[in-house]
């Protein structure tokens, strides 16, 4: 059969393989946006539904009876669909699969990982018997995975870009992505591997191709290439970012270059130069973000900020908001500051812990009685930057954040280009509880949430009626950092909200000497550090005083152990309706616990279908994730 079809004109082994070679990434992509399309239609529905459920909640809220049909618990088959989806987020983002002592999976992670690899080596193998009947011919499969490797590079470096057109369409943060991006890179680093090594079996003896310009390219890529997935491995990343940093600047560089010349020799570097397209609109939208935030005005030409040393491990940067700079809560910011960095585009990213808002210059009405009476006519004290300025709590490791630490120590003012904001925001209005629970620098996401809470109801915009704000510290006298501000958010929280701070104390160490730096340059805080006994007391009775005036307020608790968190979640859990968000961010152990302790039975589909919450549950990244 096959010789006759070779003989009048049909298809020869080499028209197919050139065929499938051309057709099969072509269709790869066809798959692939279906998925992105089939996911970006989920992520809006639930956007959408959200809303809709944030209006039939305020019109709930807004009768008293309805409130106690709402809070009547009890089977309901029109809940089922909800128990099955909170069944389904349990099982996705939950459950979850450890490899190690600090690297964990969720379950949608190694879903999308496993469906990914299936995906990518079924078209690689897939029709690749010659018309001899020979199974498994290398000359079908072994350009065939050149090429579809290749075509991968252009979702990957989107994927890698914090301007990219998959987070527009999905409305997933590239933040969230960029595991996405790691896990892609690695798997065609798997089937270049393939290409590779059958090009070595085909060609043996090897020797004489070494000559050619498009070998050599190709060689060169792919160790750059190798080169780039170790360094990017999580140990490596969280001991040595820095590294990190510049070795995938150089070896990306280095791995596009070399794949376009080594893909123009066999017509198929289209798949290439979309790249640096790529990487080159998402530099020049950074770019014109910097000239507008840096740049906006003459008088905003230059950003002075101040690095305050709050503790050992810990740096308060913050600067005066530009004009036109403007985010919502849990959104991060890329500082570049040239006198810290060892390159003038180096860029590292912090979660804003500031409130871009005027919720701290209102006052409350004439006649109607303060919440708190002791802080009724306080001023903003410590609570004004969180509303005026940007605001970054940064945990000092080694590289930059020890260096910035250093010019917080001697007081200088380092020079901050800010670029952002970066990430999405979740939209608090639909759930009617809400827990945040953060470790440490944690609170910088954590903060702003709960400001943003309040003022969204006392706007009319939420339907929340209970917020429990949990915070894991290593001294009590973190405390400082933010208890103006809590003082003030409480005394302007409305009467129809019930919150509840707890602070967990985990250690009971000292401050270092250094600390009083993070009072600002004054004669007290020098003082200090000169040794002055006068200046030290005055220290201590001032932050003795703004402790006691928190901890006075009935909704704040301190308690110097660890917080019990599977313990605190499953009793919000069983006395909760409605929805439920909770926020974490805080290190791998305790992101390990509150997932832990919302899977089944205390979330599960019965509990839903009977009454109970249905809980969303958000974790934020901590460190390099």
């Amino acid at each position: 059969m096959f010789p006759v079809y070779a003989s009048t004109g049909g298809p020869t082994n080499k028209s197919l393989r050139a065929a499938r070679k051309k057709l099969y990434p072509i269709q790869a992509w066809y798959c692939i946006g279906l998925f992105i399309f089939i996911v970006a239609i989920f992520q809006w529905t639930s956007y959408f539904h959200s809303k809709l459920a944030r209006r039939s909640q305020t019109a709930l809220n807004s009768h008293p009876e309805q409130i106690y049909l709402h809070r009547r618990r009890g089977f309901s088959w029109r809940r089922i669909p909800l128990a099955l989806a909170n069944a389904y987020r349990v099982i996705a983002f939950r459950w979850t699969l450890r490899i190690g002592d600090s690297y964990s999976l969720t379950m949608a992670e190694v879903f999308v990982t496993m469906a990914y690899i299936v995906f990518l080596f079924v078209w690689a193998f897939i029709n690749t018997t010659d018309l001899g009947g020979h199974k498994l011919n290398p000359a079908y499969w072994c350009n065939r995975s050149g090429t579809l490797a290749a075509s991968q590079f252009p979702l990957i470096t989107a994927l890698g870009t914090k301007n990219n057109i998959v987070s527009l369409i999905t409305g997933i943060s590239y933040d969230k992505l960029n595991y996405v991006h790691r896990m892609m890179s690695r798997v065609v680093f798997i089937l270049l591997c393939v290409h590779t090594g059958s090009e070595v079996v085909r060609h043996v003896p090897f020797q004489p191709y070494l000559e050619e310009i498009w070998l050599i390219c190709g060689i060169i890529a792919v160790v750059a290439f190798a080169v780039l997935c170790v360094v990017s491995l999580r140990p490596i990343r969280v001991q040595a970012y820095e590294l990190f940093f510049y070795v995938h600047f150089f070896m990306v560089l280095t791995f596009l270059v070399c794949a376009y010349f080594h893909t123009q020799d066999a017509s198929f570097s289209y798949w290439i130069y979309p790249c640096f397209i790529i990487w080159g609109f998402d530099r020049l939208i950074r770019i014109l973000r910097l000239v507008v935030f840096n740049f906006g005005s003459r008088s905003e030409s230059m950003i002075d900020a101040t690095a305050e040393l709050l503790s050992d491990d810990f740096v308060r940067l913050k600067f005066h908001r530009p004009s036109h700079f403007h985010w919502a809560p849990g959104q991060t910011a890329y500082l570049i500051m040239p006198s810290i960095s060892r390159l003038p585009f180096e860029a590292h990213p912090f979660t804003i812990a500031s409130f871009d808002s005027e919720l701290f210059q209102e006052r409350k009405p004439q006649g109607e009685k303060p919440t708190h009476d002791s802080i009724a006519e306080r001023s903003l004290g410590s609570s004004a930057p969180f509303w005026k300025e940007v605001v970054f709590f940064i945990n000092v490791r080694k590289g930059f954040t020890a260096r910035l630490k250093e010019a917080a120590f001697k007081g200088d003012k380092v020079k901050v280009f800010v670029d952002g904001p970066y990430g999405s925001s979740f939209d608090l209005g639909s759930y009617d509880t809400t827990m945040l629970i953060a470790g440490g620098s944690g609170v910088s996401y954590t903060l702003p949430t709960l400001l943003n809470i309040i003022e969204r109801v006392r706007n009319g915009k939420s339907s929340c009626r209970r917020v429990i704000f949990i915070w894991s510290i290593r001294n009590a006298d973190c405390i400082h950092w933010i208890d103006e501000t809590l003082i003030r958010a409480l005394d302007l929280a409305p009467p129809s909200l019930s919150i509840l701070i707890r602070i967990h104390i985990t250690s009971t160490q000292a401050t270092i000497q250094a600390l009083p730096h993070s009072y600002g340059p004054n004669d007290n805080a020098q003082a200090v550090h000169d040794g002055s006994e006068i200046g030290e007391l005055e220290e201590a009775t001032a932050m003795e005083k703004s402790k006691d005036s928190l901890l006075a307020i009935g909704a704040v608790k301190l308690e110097n152990r660890r917080c019990d968190l599977p313990s605190v979640l499953r009793d919000e859990v069983e006395m909760g309706t409605g929805r439920m968000f909770v926020g974490v961010c805080g290190s791998q152990a305790m992101a390990r616990s509150v997932r832990g302790a919302l899977q089944f039975p205390v979330s599960s589909p019965v509990s839903v279908a009977n009454g109970g919450p249905s809980v969303t549950l958000h974790v934020e990244s901590f460190g390099y994730a």
